[in-house]
C-alpha cells in the first residue's frame, strides 16, 4: 500500500477514534474511496494498529487524570480496577456472543464465518452511524437542559464512576464491538452521562476501558492475518507479511499524533456543552454514508 494512503488513513483514524464519530466508520469509507478492501487481513489488522496509535495517545494525554483520580490511593485504584474488570468482561459477555449470533445470521451454514467480513458493508455502517447518533444526541440535549435548569448532575463529586455506571458503559461497549459504525468513545460517554455520571469522569472511564480493550483485539487480528498468510501461501498467493507489519506500525505513528489533537477538541468541547453536535455529525454522516452505498461503493 502507497505510503500516502496510509498516512491519510492514519490521519482520519486518528481525528475520529477519539471523537465521538466512529473512526472505523470513517476509515472504511476512506478505504473504499481508494479502491481499498476494508476486509482482508492486512487491512483489518492495520485498522487494530491505527487503534493501538490513538490507545498511546490516549495514554500521554489521560495520564495525569488517571494518576490523580485512580491512582491516588490504593483504595481508589481497588475501585476504579473492580470498575474496570466488571466493565470490560460484561463487554466480552454481550460482544462475543453477540458476534457470533451476527456471524451465523449473516452466514448461514458457512464453516468460516468471519464477522469481518461485513466490515465493508456501507448498508450496515450507515444505520449503525445512525444508532450512534441518536444516543450521543439524546445525551447531549439533556446535558443543555441540565445546564439551563443549573441541575448538578448526579454524583458529580466523586471521582470514579459507580459500579452500576460502569457497567452500564461495558455493556453498550459490548454492542458496539462488531459493529463499524457504531463509536465506541461516543456511545460508552453518553451512556455515562444518561446513567448520571459527569461526562469528565464518562470520558475518563471510556477511555480506559479502550486501553484495556485494545491489546486483546490487536492479538485477534495478528492471529487472523498469520492464519491468513499460511493459507494464501499454501494456495500460491503469498501475502508480504513484512511489509504489512511496517505499513502498520507507520500508520500506528501517524494515528497517535493525530489522537493527541483529536483528544485535545473533544475535552474542549465536551467542557462546552456541546455534546449534542456530536449526534448531529453522526446522522449526517449516516446519510452520507447509505448515499455512497447506493452508489455502489
Amino acid at each position: 500500500m502507497p505510503i500516502l494512503q496510509v498516512i491519510l488513513l492514519a490521519i482520519a483514524q486518528g481525528l475520529a477514534e477519539l471523537l465521538p464519530v466512529s473512526s472505523s466508520a470513517h476509515v472504511v469509507v476512506a478505504e473504499k474511496l481508494m479502491g481499498l478492501d476494508p476486509t482482508t487481513p492486512q487491512m483489518t489488522l492495520l485498522l487494530v494498529m491505527l487503534h493501538t496509535g490513538t490507545m498511546f495517545a490516549v495514554i500521554v494525554y489521560f495520564w495525569t487524570q488517571w494518576k490523580s483520580a485512580y491512582f491516588a490511593s490504593s483504595a481508589a485504584f481497588r475501585e476504579f480496577a473492580i470498575r474496570v474488570v466488571a466493565a470490560t468482561a460484561l463487554t466480552g459477555i454481550i460482544g462475543y456472543p453477540l458476534k457470533k449470533i451476527i456471524e451465523k445470521i449473516a452466514f448461514p451454514g458457512a464453516p468460516k464465518a468471519e464477522i469481518e467480513q461485513l466490515f465493508g458493508r456501507l448498508d450496515i455502517i450507515a444505520p449503525a452511524l445512525f444508532a450512534a447518533g441518536v444516543l450521543i444526541l439524546i445525551a447531549g440535549l439533556r446535558e443543555r437542559r441540565q445546564l439551563a435548569e443549573s441541575t448538578p448532575t448526579l454524583n458529580e463529586e466523586g471521582a470514579i464512576l459507580t459500579l452500576p455506571q460502569s457497567l452500564w458503559m461495558g455493556a453498550i461497549q459490548g454492542v458496539c464491538l462488531p459493529f463499524r459504525g457504531f463509536s465506541r468513545s461516543g456511545a460508552t460517554i453518553s451512556t455515562g452521562m444518561l446513567a448520571h455520571a459527569s461526562k469528565h469522569r464518562a470520558e475518563r472511564f471510556s477511555f480506559a476501558l479502550a486501553v484495556v480493550l485494545t491489546p486483546p483485539v490487536v492479538f485477534v487480528e495478528a492471529h487472523r492475518l498469520l492464519k491468513a498468510t499460511h493459507e494464501a501461501a499454501a494456495a500460491g498467493t503469498p501475502i508480504d507479511l513484512h511489509a504489512t507489519l511496517i505499513t502498520s506500525l507507520l500508520g500506528a505513528v501517524f494515528a497517535f499524533l493525530a489522537g493527541l489533537v483529536a483528544l485535545k477538541w473533544l475535552s474542549s468541547w465536551l467542557e462546552s456543552g456541546r455534546w449534542y453536535l456530536f449526534g448531529i455529525y453522526c446522522i449526517l454522516a449516516s446519510v452520507g454514508v447509505f448515499i455512497l452505498h447506493t452508489r455502489g461503493f
